[in-house]
């Protein structure tokens, strides 16, 4: 009957009601990615003490080996998780030498081993780095801006200079771990523990180990400048003018229903009682409306899931009965992550994507649809990025 085919309309609306209200739930307990450069950046400063391993530090005590550290670095926090920094570090490594007079020694006899004299050695040198930091707390127990102790391990390249005769300049690799202690929102108190690595040459002495470098453990402070921390994405729906839009159009199918239904009743109890005689049954009129349709994608993927299929198998059928309407596929990117021309080609291919589904897979004519894509854009809908790594289909 045709009041079935109104009931199949209402019934799309209401499913592409639900749809809009509950798609990407799983994203709204996500954290924003930090979109603004100028978020979340940091610098620390510390102290504290270092020792060197050189070619003969064995022959050293642990207090003689023992020098004052300096750690300078400003950082930025990408994501809960992944952050990036460049530190200063150095001022003095002290070691031994068999040369009196070369090789950063300071002439001084330290001791006499067998027939071998060591003297006193003093490398003053500096060391910039890069380390690529993860902050394990967050990433494996949540983030929680108030927690009060934070590990955060990391690796890092840089260059170490031995700035004094005989200079040396070598590539360092860096491993370690940050210990942070909350203090307040701008400050925690820290204690950095890392060991650095270079090539044999470092002090001019070449003996044939694999390298030399030191380790070294400071306390220090870190400063969060404002604009820090990150917020949790408010419950995915989309906007209130598409939702007024959509309640009207339900709401004049089920006024059109009702009335259609209270006629019909009528008719036929007049029928009946032999009250009225109808020659003919009233015409009964049919209207699809198609509302806009919005396909969620994950982040970096032109895949369609399973449940978008499906519904978009539902919107297929109501389509295909407004065959003389032509329907625009709209796809996005969201700009917060890639670049213009990854974003660029990845809205297209979401575009085409449904483009696919609609015409291989649930037979509406390619000449219905037409297909746009606008590389990536600003959130939409509910500063939710992940409503914007989408497809929008509308009525032309």
């Amino acid at each position: 009957m045709k009041i079935k085919r109104n009931l199949l309309s209402l019934a799309l609306l209401l499913s592409a009601a639900g749809t809009m209200a509950q798609t990407e739930l799983a994203d709204s307990t996500k954290l924003l990615l930090d979109r603004n450069f100028g978020r979340n950046w940091f610098v620390s400063i510390g102290g504290g003490a270092q020792m060197y391993f050189g070619d003969y530090y064995k022959q050293m005590t642990l207090t003689d080996r023992l020098t004052p550290a300096l750690d300078i670095a400003v950082g930025k926090w990408f994501t809960p998780d992944i952050g990036l920094r460049l530190m200063y570090s150095g001022l003095e490594y002290k070691g031994v030498t068999p040369s009196a007079t070369g090789s950063h020694s300071t002439g001084t006899l330290y001791k006499t081993k067998g027939s071998m004299k060591l003297y006193n050695q003093k490398i003053k040198y500096y060391h910039f780095q890069t380390d690529v930091m993860l902050n394990f707390s967050n990433l494996f127990f949540g983030y929680n801006p108030t927690r009060f102790y934070t590990a955060s391990p990391y690796v890092g390249l840089g260059w170490m200079v031995a700035y004094q005769h005989p200079q040396s300049h070598e590539v360092s690799a860096t491993i370690g771990l940050l210990n942070s202690f909350r203090l307040s929102s701008a400050f925690d108190l820290n204690l950095d523990i890392h060991g650095d690595y270079a090539n044999d040459r470092f002090d001019s002495e070449v003996s044939g180990v694999y390298g030399e470098g030191g380790l070294t453990a400071a306390v220090g402070l870190t400063y969060k400048f404002p604009a820090r921390g990150w917020k949790k994405c408010g419950a995915a729906k989309y906007s209130d003018a598409d939702f007024n839009k959509l309640n009207e159009r339900i709401n004049a199918v089920q006024k059109e229903n009702s009335t259609l239904k209270s006629q019909l009743a009528l008719n036929s109890n007049s029928s009946n009682n032999g009250n009225i005689t109808l020659k003919s049954q009233p015409e009964v009129i049919t209207r699809t409306v198609v509302a806009p349709m919005l396909v969620i994608f994950k982040i970096g993927s032109s895949t369609l899931s399973d449940e978008a299929r499906v519904n978009l198998g539902f919107y297929a059928e109501t389509m295909k009965k407004k065959s003389e309407s032509v329907y625009i596929i709209t796809g996005y990117a969201d700009n917060a992550t890639g670049n213009k021309t990854l974003n660029d080609v990845l809205s297209k291919a979401r575009a085409k994507a449904v483009y696919d589904c609609l015409t291989k897979e649930h037979g509406v004519f390619s000449s219905q649809l037409k297909t746009d894509h606008k590389g990536g854009v600003d959130n939409m809908y509910e500063n939710n990025p992940a409503l914007s790594r989408a497809t929008i289909i509308k009525v032309e």
